[in-house]
């Protein structure tokens, strides 16, 4: 896909999406379900993605419209983030208007589920459920509601990486594989930076964008997010507080470069003055195509944990397609889910056209998942983060109510960059704000 770095902040701050789903806590949202709608298995079906996914899709509309006659596929360009007002907008309406088929990210489909309960159709009942196994761990607790059923199918997955300029590293005399955790990274920090004058990584200190991936990214790693399996507030836990610590850490030890403002991290790493990119697999082709000068001069490694001795590898976004359950042609869609996203050719070329790092495992067996990139030094990269999803990743828990955790995270993490609050205090803060607002227990 063809992302920005502010990807999460464009998918988690659209505002008319937000108060869509408040909307609809308050009003009952549904859509009807299955009732609503009709299982028709032929005919035309229209799809909503964005920009090169939208792309990827109609590049499979072709074969599978020879393999299903009678099926017609519009695959519709959206755009981001259009489309979460347009679906938000259609369920909270009861799914008046909506495509046949929707591409949803992680940051939402959670939250459509909690809301919109009978929106997205039942797709265990056509015959999802026998793909289960055949995704990435960690997903397909995302995709089913409460009523256990599964409501989408994984497209994309996105495994954390660290990206590093092999030549600052080499230059510091620091070895990338003694870096197992970012209390080592930490410590390696001076050198890289009295060696090559970069600092370790950007981030937007006052918070002006949200800029809370990689706090995120820490949380994950430890198998923990804003909230848990069971909806509760953990955004005070003593992983949310070790994820902040580190970023003060970086922030006192002059390692954090301040990336407030449009395009400041891109001028910064066109400058060279940022050893380090904390960012998932969507990143290799971004970094390959915005810095053509530099190829040759970055690696990428499985990301230091987050506390020394733990996990390193943490699935930190995704996304789906689902079929709308007012659908009149809910079995024609399922077929063009199941068509495009189990079949390891069709979601390969995808891949190849789009960008988009697939879900499915079997796709991996494809030689270019052990290519060499020459960007890279002719480093496997992909190969890397294929590695790192074999190690498996605990799901992540966005609920309804993500927006609201972002917010309140982000306004905590600037307390602590810029008047240098303390990260358990200011934690601890925030998640009493996020109980209070959402009614939801903090975890104990």
């Amino acid at each position: 896909m063809s992302h920005q770095l502010t990807r999460r902040q464009v998918l988690h701050l659209a505002t008319a999406s937000a108060a869509g789903l408040g909307l609809a806590a308050c009003g009952g949202g549904g859509s009807g379900g299955d009732t609503a709608g009709a299982d028709g298995d032929t005919g035309k079906i229209t799809v909503w993605s964005w920009t090169t996914a939208a792309e990827a899709l109609r590049g499979v509309v072709p074969s599978f419209e020879r393999d299903n006659p009678g099926i017609e596929v519009d695959v519709q360009d959206v755009g981001n983030p259009a489309i979460w007002d347009k679906i938000t907008v259609g369920l909270a309406s009861g799914g008046r208007g909506l495509a046949d088929v929707l591409h949803i990210g992680v940051d939402y489909l959670p939250g459509y589920l909690e809301k919109f309960p009978e929106g997205l159709a039942d797709l265990s009942r056509l015959g999802a459920d026998r793909h289960k196994d055949a995704f990435v761990e960690g997903l397909w607790p995302t995709v089913t509601g409460k009523d256990g059923a599964a409501h989408a199918l994984p497209w994309e997955v996105n495994p954390l990486g660290l990206f590093y300029r092999h030549d600052y590293f080499e230059k510091a005399g620091v070895d990338p594989a003694s870096l197992t955790s970012w209390h080592d990274l930490i410590a390696a920090g001076p050198k890289i930076r009295a060696a090559t004058g970069a600092q370790l990584l950007g981030l937007d200190k006052p918070g002006t964008t949200q800029d809370m991936d990689f706090f995120q990214n820490l949380m994950q790693l430890q198998g923990a997010f804003y909230f848990d399996a069971e909806g509760r507030v953990t955004l005070g836990s003593p992983e949310a507080v070790q994820a902040l610590t580190v970023i003060k850490r970086l922030n006192d030890g002059g390692l954090l470069a301040d990336t407030a403002g449009q395009g400041t991290w891109k001028r910064l790493v066109g400058q060279g003055k940022l050893a380090t990119a904390p960012y998932p697999a969507w990143a290799i082709e971004y970094l390959a195509t915005k810095f053509p000068a530099q190829s040759g001069k970055w690696r990428v490694m499985q990301p230091p944990a987050a506390v020394p001795g733990g996990g390193r590898s943490a699935i930190v976004n995704s996304t789906y397609l689902a079929v709308s359950a007012t659908g009149k042609r809910r079995k024609a869609a399922w077929r063009f889910i199941e068509y495009a996203l189990t079949k390891p050719a069709e979601i390969n070329r995808m891949f190849a056209s789009g960008g988009v790092f697939p879900a499915l495992k079997g796709a991996y067996a494809d030689p270019k998942f052990s290519a060499p990139h020459p960007f890279y030094g002719g480093q496997q990269v992909l190969r890397s983060f294929v590695t790192s999803l074999d190690s498996g990743a605990d799901a992540t828990h966005f609920t309804g109510d993500y927006s609201r955790a972002l917010k309140l995270a982000a306004d905590a993490q600037s307390q602590v960059l810029i008047k240098g609050a303390d990260p358990a205090e200011a934690l601890k803060a925030a998640a009493r704000q996020l109980a209070q607002q959402t009614g939801r227990r903090q975890a104990a």
